[in-house]
């Protein structure tokens, strides 16, 4: 397949190589068209075009999300962030018999935020593999039937280690615990099927590899559970009787809609559905291929380079995320940037995170600069 089209619908790579989306996902041309479109509508129409197309677009996005990971429509929520996706998910779950929450030392730390928060939970860490990853069997270890949650991240954000949820949600399962996986670094580059995998909630969102901008995240909730939970956070989007406007009556969505709050930042819609078709038109099968194609060429380089990739070994074990073992990171960072190289460092390691639009001559560029910080 010839990605040179794709390339070209990105401008940065004008004037940058841009190695850097497991932060941030470079604008697109039609994404930027799809924010123009919102203004005109709010230009021409003003509040109408709530009626007129706004709510139309909340629920094209809520099918956009799930066609991306294997749900139903019915099963997606929007949130302004991933924070509060889990804010609205965490206040369901508070069982006095079950305090145990179970999480990796690798998660994002608003994964485990949450239930730092709950005076009632217990959080349970499983710890890492060489700082790299956690083994499926180590959670299964550490579930019991004290357990309320098992929560993992999809994909390790500070090595790109691909966690087996599917194992995970069985485990969780066999305890009677629910499963809760981030899958901010996944959604976009590895194929999802939350119903094949058993996963009862998934969160993402589309700032990274689905390349839709900041303010925006989706919640899915398994359709038999979500009417079983009730939030105990609660706006007027989540209420069944939204239009009546009568502060006396409230009422829960039959769907995964309950656990939405307040109104939508519509431009962020816009975006990120236009995030979503551009994804889709290439294909998550078509994208893994190719991401893990470029993954492999980068690790390799970089191994025979001399650095220390703290990514898994195997091919089929990594996502689009490579990380390199650095002595000041932030400091190659910075140079790397003065060079037109964007990159991003967490704690002891660059994450350099090539995307379908990628080219081996952006590795090229990236290894002559790190030359200097070559071990």
């Amino acid at each position: 397949m010839d990605w040179t089209p794709w390339r070209d619908e990105f401008p940065i790579f004008g004037s940058k190589t841009y190695l850097n989306t497991c932060s941030l996902g470079p604008l697109a041309r039609r994404v930027r068209a799809a924010q123009e479109t919102f203004l005109d509508e709010w230009d021409a129409a003003g509040a109408a075009a709530w009626y007129d197309r706004w709510l139309d677009a909340l629920d094209g996005l809520r099918e956009r999300v799930a066609r991306v990971i294997g749900a139903s429509k019915e099963e997606i929520a929007l949130a302004p962030s991933v924070s509060v996706a889990l804010s609205a998910i965490a206040s369901a779950i508070d069982p006095p018999d079950r305090p145990r929450v179970v999480l990796s030392e690798l998660e994002f730390p608003t994964v485990a935020y949450q239930w730092a928060v709950k005076p009632r939970a217990e959080r349970v860490f499983v710890p890492a593999e060489d700082g790299v990853r956690v083994r499926p069997e180590a959670f299964e270890a550490a579930v019991d039937g004290r357990t309320a949650v098992v929560a993992t991240s999809h994909v390790q954000y500070t090595s790109g280690a691909i966690v087996d949820i599917a194992r995970v949600a069985r485990a969780a399962r066999a305890h009677g615990a629910l499963s809760l996986v981030d899958a901010y670094q996944a959604t976009g580059q590895i194929p999802t099927d939350v119903h094949a995998a058993g996963v009862d909630v998934l969160v993402t969102g589309g700032l990274k590899w689905l390349l839709g901008g900041t303010g925006i995240a989706f919640l899915y909730v398994r359709r038999e559970l979500a009417t079983d939970l009730r939030p105990t956070i609660a706006g007027w989007f989540g209420n069944a009787r939204q239009f009546e406007f009568d502060p006396r009556k409230f009422e829960f969505h039959g769907d995964a809609r309950r656990f939405e709050l307040g109104t939508t930042a519509n431009a962020a819609v816009y975006a990120a559905s236009a995030g979503i078709d551009l994804v889709r038109s290439i294909g998550v099968d078509r994208i893994r291929s190719r991401t893990r194609e470029l993954v492999d060429d980068l690790a390799e380089r970089l191994v025979d380079a001399g650095h220390e990739v703290l990514s898994p070994r195997e091919p089929e074990a990594r996502a689009g995320i490579v990380a390199v073992r650095m002595r000041d990171p932030a400091k190659a960072v910075r140079a790397l940037a003065d060079r037109g190289i964007v990159v991003d460092s967490r704690h002891d390691r660059l994450r350099v995170s090539p995307y379908f639009y990628n080219t081996p001559e952006d590795h090229e560029r990236l290894l002559e600069a790190l030359r200097p910080f070559r071990p």
